[in-house]
């Protein structure tokens, strides 16, 4: 009997949905000085959203809304939580059903504005990490190239940063 292979899921908090992952958050709101109006400074606008478990905080008040605020802090959260926090890699085969919908013929295709970019974005971090900051060695695991990964990171600065902060750890020369 034949099993159909399983589907690799990422469990990196960047990739959780959005109702899961703010139930792992403190959320605060106040109220932000600067342009904006009267309303501004009487309605508390401004969003604070807290990963509890790991301490990655992001927040949003340039909007009028609080709830433009709250999407917009949830999205900085993301890219907060791919960039610093690391999860486990799987051993065998790798590569979450989002990943490999973003990858053709080893080309990394999504814009970093897209709502994928930060769970696509930890996903490659997490291999890159397991893969001792090599990103040949992690482009091998994530069917893509080296500069594809690259690529990918400095779509994010802070997250080009965090990688090059780890690789002066190992004794590795940066990226740029």
């Amino acid at each position: 009997m034949n099993a159909k292979p399983q589907e690799v899921r990422w469990h990196h908090p960047a990739c959780l949905d959005e109702e899961l992952l703010l139930r792992q958050c403190r959320v605060s709101t106040g109220r932000t000085g600067g342009p904006g109006g009267q309303n501004r400074n009487k309605v508390e606008t401004l969003v604070e959203l807290e990963h509890e478990p790991s301490g990655v905080r992001a927040h949003a008040g340039e909007r009028r809304s609080q709830g433009e605020n709250k999407r917009v802090a949830l999205r900085r959260l993301r890219l907060a939580l791919a960039c610093a926090v690391r999860t486990g890699v799987p051993i065998g085969e790798i590569g979450s059903a989002l990943w490999k919908s973003r990858v053709k013929s080893g080309r990394i295709a999504c814009n970093p504005e897209h709502e994928d970019f930060p769970a696509l974005l930890a996903e490659a971090l997490d291999v890159i990490a397991a893969c001792g900051w090599d990103p040949r060695k992690a482009g091998l695991r994530l069917e893509c190239s080296a500069s594809q990964l690259i690529k990918l990171a400095k779509d994010h600065p802070p997250a080009l940063l965090a990688w090059n902060r780890a690789r002066d750890e190992a004794g590795l020369h940066p990226l740029k």
